[in-house]
């Protein structure tokens, strides 16, 4: 009848369907635009879902369209942070946060960039660590998509972005997607604007209820949970280089660190940090 549907082949010895299922249900339970889901054949790893079409955010994203497209991202980031449950999900603890920021020292320092930090630089390391954990746990804990950014966002003719690659959702903190999408380690947008935007979002959250604390305190908490985002990222996109064999990643790795160096020199607790990598990274 001249609709398209999707077809889902995953494998059930290679992937479990489970976590992706259970989440396009939460969040279109919560009216968010997620797949819809018409059949399971989870014996054989079959799901057949609605079709969100074509047309990702990235590829249309410019000075023209960006304060539409961010506007209905971010009301759909809202209403993900207010209505969709995730008491139930792991959180955003101290050890997955620790374990992602790790990746940096592992894969851009001593892969990428052959360096092995010593005793005196770990410290280093880890005083910044401890300062990004405890920015994290101190915001308003909601449900975290992880990923929410302009590869995984799709136009939709509703005005409601389609959302996709949620599986791996937890509980944690609120500016987290909201430095995904605005911080996109894809494409970038003026300071200026991005603050912008910022606080516009707090504004609209506290209206709903979600504590964002004075606008300098949550522009601070912004700041700092981009900056762990991107110290993972750092390590993330030369891990699939140097494991996956993903050589597309690596050209993504200097607006990573642009956003780590800029962020980073402007925090006390940080700014050592941004020393010893723009140290180890030379010319």
């Amino acid at each position: 009848a001249g609709q398209t549907w999707i077809v889902m082949d995953a494998p059930p010895d290679q992937e479990d369907t489970g976590p992706w299922l259970a989440m396009a249900q939460r969040l279109t339970d919560a009216g968010l635009n997620a797949p819809l889901i018409r059949a399971v054949d989870a014996e054989n790893g079959f799901v057949l879902m609605s079709d969100l079409g074509t047309r990702l955010f990235l590829p249309e994203l410019n000075a023209g369209t960006v304060d539409a497209l961010y506007g209905q991202a971010l009301q759909a980031l809202l209403q993900m942070q207010l209505h969709v449950p995730c008491t139930d999900l792991p959180a955003y603890d101290e050890v997955r946060l620790v374990t992602e920021m790790e990746l940096m020292p592992t894969w851009f320092f001593e892969r990428h960039l052959g360096f092995t930090p010593s005793c005196e630089q770990w410290d280093v390391i880890e005083l910044a660590f401890r300062a990004l954990i405890s920015n994290a746990g101190a915001q308003t804990q909601v449900f975290v998509h992880r990923d929410y950014h302009s590869r995984n966002l799709m136009i939709s003719e509703s005005g409601k972005p389609g959302i996709l690659d949620f599986q791996d959702a937890v509980r944690g903190p609120m500016t987290y997607d909201l430095v995904s999408i605005l911080r996109d380690c894809y494409i970038a947008w003026p300071d200026e604007r991005v603050y912008d935007w910022v606080e516009d979002y707090r504004q609209r959250a506290e209206a709903e209820g979600l504590a964002t604390g004075t606008p300098e305190r949550f522009r601070r908490a912004f700041d700092l949970m981009g900056l762990q985002r991107h110290l993972k990222v750092l390590g993330i996109f030369c891990r699939l280089y140097y494991r996956d064999g993903k050589a597309g990643y690596l050209q993504d790795l200097p607006l990573v660190w642009r956003y780590t160096r800029d962020i980073g020199r402007r925090y006390q607790e940080t700014a050592a940090l941004i020393d010893l990598i723009e140290h180890t990274i030379g010319d």
